[in-house]
């Protein structure tokens, strides 16, 4: 039922198709984040008119509320949020790393607070496996240990304990219909990285994730810990590097082998006003923007962009009308499943290679470039939100 079948590569870069349930993944892919069955702001049509194929939905939140057996009894996460296309959801590991201070780990698993309302929960392996089924997105991930990766000394120890804890994930999965994915940890610490690559490779996952990056690294040793990880992964299996999404470094994703990315930015980014550009992100509530007659992209084909101006934008976010939320989501998620799109057919028309260097200087580029002490409040927000979308 799992099969993923590579249909060209370029060096590292893959452009394959991962069969699931509810349909076929054409890799590289960019998941937009549902966290609690929803994503912000977005109707399942909208998402789907704009090209989305997958959505991740979150194990802790959903856990919490509105509860995971009722999720079950209302028909799994696709009947219940109406996304007829594939899911993915994530073990709540991440979230409970997010919860430092309200939250004690050991062998077993992990106790921690309710942020909702400081009650007191617990998961462990089996917990998170059980809760994943009720919830039934057609990708599930094993519960992991997610430490700081400035920690190096306990980064081993967090290793070693996700390894375990993989281990009886795969021992608690039951459903047939649900691809169970292992993760690999291990900071920026090259032989941890490589350890836990050989190890979770060597365990009956049909799809391996990525997980430990974007937590404070640096983009460096974020670009060197894939490159170490990636060449061990099997080649017919896909790779999910989790909660990392910036166009850049979906483009260097992509450039060193992997084939799947989530992550909340770039709604969170819109509901801040910011948009991306081939100028860089742009803060639509700057006054700059009042009687911009252009749309957000000139070379975008998303609805926003095909219909509104930015001086229009503008003035839904100075009037504080939710549909700027809405238009800006459109247009940032639209850009990242372009991108996505068009390096996916340079994959398989053989120009992945020719095409990079101007991927990476349109944005990695406008990346370095951005000075916009506004764009810049706007990236310390977003940057600064751990636990809900």
């Amino acid at each position: 039922m799992f099969e993923y079948h590579i249909a060209a590569t370029t060096k590292r870069a893959r452009a394959g198709i991962f069969s699931t349930p509810h349909g076929d993944l054409l890799t590289p892919v960019f998941a937009p984040v549902g966290t609690q069955a929803t994503v912000k702001t977005l109707t399942p049509e909208q998402l789907k008119d704009l090209g989305a194929s997958l959505v991740l939905s979150n194990t802790y939140h959903l856990y919490l509320r509105p509860g995971d057996e009722l999720v079950r009894d209302l028909g799994g996460l696709h009947q219940f949020m109406q996304w007829p296309r594939p899911m993915l959801t994530d073990s709540g590991g991440f979230q409970v790393f997010s919860l430092a201070g309200t939250r004690k780990i050991d062998e077993d698993g992990v106790t921690f607070k309710s942020h909702i309302d400081g009650s007191l929960h617990r998961f462990t392996p089996e917990k998170s496996i059980a809760i994943q089924e009720n919830l039934g997105a057609d990708i599930i991930m094993a519960f992991d240990e997610c430490s700081d990766p400035n920690d190096h000394a306990y980064t081993k120890i967090a290793m070693e304990r996700t390894h375990r804890w993989a281990e009886r994930s795969l021992r608690a999965h039951q459903r047939s219909d649900q691809a169970l994915f292992g993760i690999v940890q291990g900071g920026v610490n090259p032989q941890l990285r490589a350890q836990s690559a050989e190890f979770i490779a060597s365990l009956p996952f049909p799809g391996i994730a990525i997980g430990g990056l974007s937590v404070g690294e640096t983009k460096d040793e974020m670009h060197r810990a894939l490159e170490v990880v990636t060449p061990l992964l099997p080649e017919n299996k896909p790779r999910y590097l989790m909660g990392v999404g910036t166009p850049e470094d979906l483009i260097n994703g992509v450039a060193r082998g992997v084939d799947i990315f989530d992550c909340v930015l770039p709604t969170r980014l819109a509901r801040h006003h910011a948009a991306f550009s081939p100028e860089g992100r742009l803060n639509l509530m700057n006054a700059a923007f009042a009687r911009d007659a252009r749309p957000i992209d000139e070379t975008c084909d998303c609805y926003t962009c095909c219909t509104f101006t930015r001086g229009y934008i503008r003035h839904l976010i100075v009037a504080k009308e939710l549909l700027a939320g809405t238009l800006i989501s459109i247009h940032n998620l639209r850009t990242m499943i372009r991108l996505m799109e068009e390096m996916r057919a340079a994959i398989l028309d053989a120009s992945f290679k020719q095409k990079l260097p101007g991927w990476l200087e349109r944005w990695q580029g406008n990346a370095q470039r951005q000075n916009d002490k506004s764009a810049g409040r706007v990236h310390s927000v977003v940057e600064g939100c751990k636990i809900s979308e």
